[in-house]
């Protein structure tokens, strides 16, 4: 088993979503991706505090046809190449699919190598990675609450207004 992780969401964790009628979408290319503020620093504040970091994203848009896999692997390879990340694991599938990898399923966590998952948060800005998280039983979930117009099916650990915070409130919580 591996140390502590830290489980990202990656669009409105990390990087700035485009919100339409109170929804979070992702963005549509490389070149329209902009990392959040404060985001690098406080990823380096979690890695020099033990944690691996795993992103944990959904791309339903490839199954709907309206994104191409390979431009959301484009992202991912330039948000890894500004950001102190461990590994990227990505679900292509849409609801429809009912694959496991799909948050609010846990299996993005689940996968090897599997992580000190009592030692483990999840950050997300969705009800679905809170979930996700909670399925997993990690020790926390923390709900970036950037006041999307839809309901958190569930109640986070806490709930912070960007990564920063959320990296203030991991350091203070400390390993069991």
């Amino acid at each position: 088993m591996s140390g502590p992780a830290v489980f990202l969401d990656r669009d409105g964790v990390l990087n700035r979503v485009l919100v339409r009628a109170g929804k979070p979408h992702p963005p549509p290319s490389v070149e329209e991706t902009e990392i959040l503020p404060g985001v690098a620093g406080a990823l380096h504040r979690l890695k020099a505090a033990g944690y691996s970091l795993i992103v944990v994203t959904n791309q339903p848009d490839v199954a709907k046809g309206s994104q191409r896999r390979e431009v959301v692997d484009a992202i991912n390879v330039a948000l890894a190449a500004r950001l102190p990340l461990d590994e990227i694991r990505v679900c292509y599938h849409d609801d429809s699919d009912r694959c496991t990898c799909r948050k609010p399923e846990p299996g993005l966590l689940l996968l090897p190598p599997i992580y000190d998952l009592a030692n483990s948060v999840m950050v997300g800005d969705r009800w679905r990675d809170i979930e996700a998280g909670q399925r997993a039983h990690v020790r926390a979930t923390v709900l970036i609450d950037h006041g999307y117009a839809e309901e958190c099916r569930v109640e986070p650990d806490a709930r912070v207004a960007s990564l920063p915070d959320a990296a203030d409130w991991i350091l203070r919580l400390g390993r069991v």
